[in-house]
């Protein structure tokens, strides 16, 4: 999303700060309006959002919203990222002139530990005492003035970003920060941290490391790890004890090494804030405390929870329906039409066609879920419910190293896994994080019901009833998540080695969501997944097109004509001759010229009558003839039981529709032809080779060539399996998940070779072996795109091997164990 015009490489450049949950972002959406950039920070997947930011007199600045953290201890890369930016350690990015720090004016006293630890940087610094609104419903006064001079005279502005209060002031002190640079002042260390400073810097130089700045020193004294040591270039056991003896210092001086800073910061920030804020207390239970009770209850609240995670979930499967409905349809005019202009040139129809445009289609149908998805999240987590969501959750994941907020991810999987991995940015522990990526695919997404819905409906239902087909399909989903969770437990433990952690979670107030921040990051995780994951998905599309198109040998389409036509000439007991005459005309133009010479109609006519060649077609006709309403025209061919001897409306209507039965008829031949034609090229393809080569290896699963290349080609996208079952097996690429044509081809191919000749292909052990093949495979490139793009491309590389493994080797035991019984 680049809704602004480039920055001067000499406007100043202020970084925004503050803890989770302070409205930082809010203030950064009213201050930069549209004006905003989102893009990541070099080497990294954090987003890096920006935005212009206009001050009074027409300066421009840049603005750069930092992720949210509460200190300048970093665990998560969101939190190492903020520490390399304010330091300057990330490439092409220069230190800020300034900074401008959010406060929680609500909380005072723990907001301010993070600016303090941020002034002794140096960096010219402001601050924003936001959310003044709520601070004044809870009776609290706070004296701007005397908390600035306090603080050594920098800008103190009390604002509300929800209401716009405040918004010019905040521009104004930024102007004037900018201009006078006022800096907060360091604390006034105590003598032993001072020492144990000393022995730090002297030890690091004595060992050979580059000088270190007093705020990166004092990063390595206090913090249990820090990414400062990685980039000492210096023995790691000298480095050790340099920091040991340093610590051991502070240890005489009467202090814990890893608590004295936050000690000795809050010491001093209680004498700066004493008589600064006045709170008036009536003993009252505050609306959050009383909802709280509710929410938090370990019954009740996790009753609630699952209830509104329920509806999350189905508002992103069925409301994306409508949107997904209207983009598919646009992709299948734009289709149609390109189809048209470039008859006259195969490849690059093809190309256009089925590369470009299924391309592009195959990630724009994905925006829908995302959209709706994202703008959930979005309203979950400003509204305050999502932090209670995730401590209900947590005691649920632990166990499996995994923490409360993985569970909104690991659920919307089950509507798409593109969205749910995006989502995933909201876990802070980077470990947790990257085992929820890991998991979510294994949750059965909607891209997964063609192939149950074909398979249950096909096989199954027949002999099993609609009931039990249904609870196989539930099965289904359930199998994911059933392998999903030891999964987690195996990733954590042994490869990522998580160790337990105690989950802390701050419980933010409950807040109604601002529109327009909702809105935004809707849009900005849309605009994001187009920028990242289109592009590989596009690209994925057009090399699997190529590799099912070519090499479209001239070869090919002759053998299988003479072969179609010799097979129609014995069948029908005519000359090849006559076949080849029949093909010759079996076209829609051939039809329509013999129908003028039938009834002396006009082509436009017969042409417009073929159009309207159905029921609904009839009954507008008729309803525009008669000026009738058309629920009477239906009520009047229902007359006499629709009985076309006895009702001439319905003998109408017959005739009509046999004018559509006697095309199809007139056009079958070459329909027929062009279908097997199909069939061949994809069999005699690149990938159809490779399928064909590949097929012993899913041989023990019982899987023949047709569906290998049906797993094959099902790499963009899972569902791509129906309609190449339908090419493979001669009905063309618009067979569905529906279509009893197919249902029927499939249910009655047999093998044609090897030892289990004149066997059916589709066995009930073979059908759960597929279903469970598609439950488990990483059968979808836009999610390893996006599992590229947001943990790297070796865990997409990791996911798509084990969960590829995985599949074959349960696909396997459906079918080796099946046929046991």
């Amino acid at each position: 999303m680049d809704a602004a015009s480039p920055q001067d490489a000499h406007s100043p450049r202020i970084a925004l700060i503050g803890n989770p949950n302070t409205g930082k972002s809010t203030l950064f959406n009213a201050l930069t309006g549209l004006r905003q950039r989102v893009g990541n920070y070099p080497g990294v997947t954090v987003s890096k959002k920006s935005g212009a930011l206009i001050l009074p007199g027409g300066v421009r600045a840049e603005l750069i919203d930092l992720p949210g953290l509460y200190s300048l201890a970093a665990a998560s890369l969101d939190e190492r990222v903020v520490i390399d930016v304010l330091c300057g350690h990330l490439s092409g990015t220069p230190v800020p002139d300034a900074i401008v720090c959010v406060v929680d004016s609500t909380n005072l006293l723990r907001n301010l530990f993070l600016a303090s630890q941020v002034a002794e940087l140096g960096i010219p610094m402001m601050l924003v005492l936001n959310q003044v609104d709520v601070s004044r419903k809870f009776g609290v006064q706070i004296d701007t003035a005397k908390l600035s001079e306090r603080l050594g005279g920098i800008p103190v502005v009390a604002a509300s970003a929800w209401h716009g209060e405040g918004i010019p002031e905040v521009r104004a002190a930024i102007a004037t920060l900018l201009e006078k640079k006022t800096r907060m002042p360091r604390i006034a260390w105590h003598a032993c941290v001072q020492e144990a400073l000393d022995i730090l810097r002297s030890g690091l130089e004595r060992a050979g490391a580059h000088p270190l700045p007093v705020p990166e020193l004092q990063r390595v004294l206090f913090d249990t790890t820090t990414p400062v040591l990685d980039r000492i270039q210096c023995d790691a056991h000298a480095v050790e004890r340099i920091v040991a003896a340093a610590r051991e210092c502070i240890r005489r001086g009467g202090f814990n090494p890893f608590a004295a800073e936050p000690v000795l910061h809050y010491e001093r920030l209680k004498h700066v804030l004493d008589g600064v804020a006045t709170t008036r207390t009536d003993g009252a239970h505050t609306f959050t405390q009383r909802l709280d009770r509710i929410l938090l209850n370990r019954v009740l609240g996790t009753f609630i929870f699952f209830v509104s995670m329920t509806a999350v979930f189905a508002s992103v499967f069925w409301l994306a329906a409508i949107p997904q409905g209207w983009i598919e349809t646009g992709i299948g005019w734009l289709g149609n039409t390109a189809e048209k202009w470039l008859e006259g040139s195969p490849i690059l129809q093809s190309l256009v066609t089925k590369g470009v445009i299924d391309g592009v289609g195959a990630f724009m149908s994905f925006l829908p879920q995302i959209l709706i998805l994202f703008f959930f999240v979005a309203v979950l987590e400003d509204s305050g419910y999502m932090a209670r969501a995730a401590f209900l959750m947590d005691k649920l994941f632990s166990w499996c190293g995994l923490n409360g907020k993985c569970f909104v991810p690991m659920l919307s999987g089950y509507a798409c896994a593109i969205p749910s991995v995006m989502a995933t940015r909201t876990i802070e522990d980077p470990k947790s994080r990257l085992a929820t990526i890991f998991i979510i695919p294994f949750m059965s997404c909607s891209a997964r019901l063609p192939v149950y819905s074909l398979m249950i409906g096909a096989f199954l239902v027949p002999k099993i009833g609609t009931l039990n087909g249904g609870l196989v399909m539930v099965a289904m989903y359930l199998l994911g998540l059933i392998v999903a969770i030891p999964t987690a437990w195996v990733f954590t433990r042994f490869i990522l080695k998580t160790r337990s952690q105690p989950f802390v979670l701050e419980m933010p107030r409950y807040q109604v969501p601002k529109p327009r921040d909702v809105l935004l990051r809707m849009a900005q995780s849309g605009w994001e997944f187009v920028r990242r994951a289109g592009t590989i998905i596009f690209a994925i599309t057009i090399i699997v097109w190529a590799l099912l198109y070519f090499p479209h040998a001239d070869e090919v389409a002759l053998s299988t004509k003479k072969t179609f036509v010799a097979e129609r000439a014995k069948d029908a007991g005519k000359k090849v001759e006559e076949i080849e005459a029949i093909l010759e005309k079996a076209t829609r133009e051939e039809f329509i010229a013999g129908q003028v010479k039938q009834t002396g109609k006009k082509a436009e006519e017969i042409e417009a009558a073929l159009e309207k060649a159905t029921r609904e077609g009839f009954i507008e006709e008729k309803a525009k003839e008669t000026g009738k309403a058309p629920e009477e025209i239906e009520e009047a061919l229902e007359a006499d039981g629709g009985d076309p001897k006895k009702n001439k409306l319905a003998a109408a209507l017959k005739q009509h529709i046999a004018l559509a039965a006697a095309l199809e008829a007139h056009i079958e031949p070459a329909a027929s032809l062009e279908k097997q034609t199909e069939a061949a090229f994809v069999e005699h393809s690149y990938l159809g080779r490779f399928g064909k080569l590949l097929q012993p290896v899913f041989d023990p699963a019982g899987f023949d060539w047709k569906i290998t290349i049906g797993v094959l080609a099902s790499f963009p996208a899972r569902e791509v399996i129906v309609s190449t079952l339908g090419i493979t097996y001669s009905l063309g690429g618009e067979a569905d998940e529906e279509s009893d044509d197919l249902k029927k081809a499939m249910a009655e191919s047999v093998w044609t070779s090897g030892p289990r000749i004149g066997k059916p292909i589709f066995t009930i052990p073979v059908v759960f072996g597929i279903m469970a093949f598609f439950a488990l495979c990483s059968q979808c490139g836009a999610t390893l795109a996006t599992i590229t793009k947001e943990a790297g491309w070796r865990w997409a590389v990791a996911s798509f091997f084990y969960m590829t493994s995985l599949a074959w080797v349960i696909a396997v035991l459906c079918y080796q164990v099946g046929n046991l019984f």
